[in-house]
């Protein structure tokens, strides 16, 4: 029995099945494309640093710049179209570019820059395209149900990820990913939804977005809160393999099932999310997926004795810590989609971004500062803790007292 917003909302469902498809598709690319760099153009490591710094700057040159042009232009659907299109020709080069023994570094950071660029205008279009084709009641439920598949994704399309790669060859497995874009785009041009005119160009620019998180106190605490706790786990993600594998003595294999656990974890949070915000609120179930994501964490580097042992902590600390993930984030995105004003909800959604993307490289590169110059696990402990603090933004909020979504504020 399909859940009552795939069975009734055709709009949801199709985008649903396109993005479920998607998401798959962009795990075998998290590992095929750090392949193909590998094994095809022989990396190293600040090669590789290259590649991930140009996948990820995009948020911070164009995240506000697309939240004033999606807003004033409205028709979010057809951007998230030609950014779906766009990205699956950008993927669909490299395996080619290969083939005809032209694959280069040049190509590789052009392919990660780009793509990169459109991630930022579908996932800003995408807040406001979400208020569209969801009912207010649903959007726990259709948060759920699109986290969910995104957990699936982590299991399903690691696992094909690396049967592809070993059949394929890294270059070839990346076609998969193509592929899945267009399918994403052909089901979102089945959506049929009246969308609201783009807003007039006097309504606010670049920081009309930013002001209005500023002035809203539920918004203004979630983004300080999972700021802050983004910067420290980037930070204790950072150094997580090196401690794992060097301190802890885990094997590849090994390490392999604690992380799956990990994505145990977020299937099993998705599954229950809608139980938990019924039973407790919206709201309280935010801060428990904020306290519960990073705080198993700790068991990481209290990890010791026998081996078995060490390895029942870091396999409990994933899968706990992935339901806190999950939690976090099916509330969040809830709370921001009822709350955000449609007129605005590209320009927040890119001043959000900014901020919430924006701390992560910053937290990777003090975790390597700090890992080299106090050691590995004191940093760890410093990660963890620093965390946890992202929850004191929070308390005094007013999002612990939120039982239901709350009402649209004013623009």
């Amino acid at each position: 029995m399909l859940p009552p917003v795939l069975r009734e909302n055709t709009n949801f469902r199709r985008y649903f099945i396109g993005q479920a498809v998607s998401l798959i598709g962009d795990q075998i690319t998290l590992i095929a494309l750090p392949l193909t760099a590998v094994l095809a153009l022989d990396a190293t490591a600040g090669q590789m640093g290259v590649l991930l710094t140009a996948a990820l700057v995009p948020n911070l040159i164009f995240a506000l710049h697309a939240g004033v042009w999606i807003d004033r232009r409205g028709r979010r659907r057809e951007v998230m179209i030609a950014t779906d299109v766009g990205r699956g020709l950008l993927i669909a080069t490299v395996p080619i570019a290969y083939a005809l023994g032209h694959l280069t570094w040049t190509h590789l950071y052009v392919v990660a820059f780009l793509a990169g660029t459109l991630d930022v205008f579908f996932f800003v279009a995408y807040g406001a395209f979400f208020q569209l084709i969801v009912e207010r009641s649903d959007y726990v439920s259709a948060n759920s149900l699109i986290h969910g598949s995104r957990a699936f994704s982590f299991v399903a399309g690691n696992s094909l990820g690396g049967i592809l790669v070993q059949l394929l060859r890294g270059p070839y497995a990346l076609g998969v990913d193509a592929f899945s874009f267009l399918w994403s785009a052909w089901f979102l041009g089945r959506v049929d939804v009246d969308e609201p005119p783009g807003v007039p160009r006097d309504s606010g620019g670049l920081g009309a977005g930013m002001r209005w998180i500023r002035h809203n106190a539920i918004i203004r605490a979630e983004l300080l809160g999972v700021a802050t706790l983004n910067l420290f786990n980037f930070m204790f993600f950072a150094l997580f393999v090196l401690y794992a594998t060097r301190y802890l003595d885990v094997k590849p294999a090994q390490l392999g099932i604690v992380l799956g656990a990990a994505s145990i974890g977020t299937l099993g949070g998705s599954l229950i999310a809608g139980r938990v915000s019924r039973r407790i609120g919206v709201g309280p179930a935010f801060v428990v997926g904020c306290f519960f994501f990073p705080a198993p964490l700790i068991l990481v580097q209290a990890a010791g004795g026998p081996h078995w042992l060490v390895l029942t902590c870091l396999f409990v600390s994933e899968f706990t810590s992935g339901i806190g993930l999950m939690l976090l984030d099916i509330m969040a995105g809830s709370i921001s989609a009822a709350i955000i004003p449609t007129p605005l909800r590209a320009r927040v959604s890119g001043a959000f971004l900014v901020v919430n993307n924006g701390v992560r490289p910053v937290g990777t590169a003090v975790g390597g500062l700090l890992g080299s110059t106090i050691g590995v696990r004191p940093t760890l402990w410093i990660a963890t803790v620093g965390a946890l603090l992202g929850t004191a933004f929070l308390l005094p909020s007013p999002i612990p007292s939120l039982h239901d979504v709350p009402a649209e504020a004013e623009a």
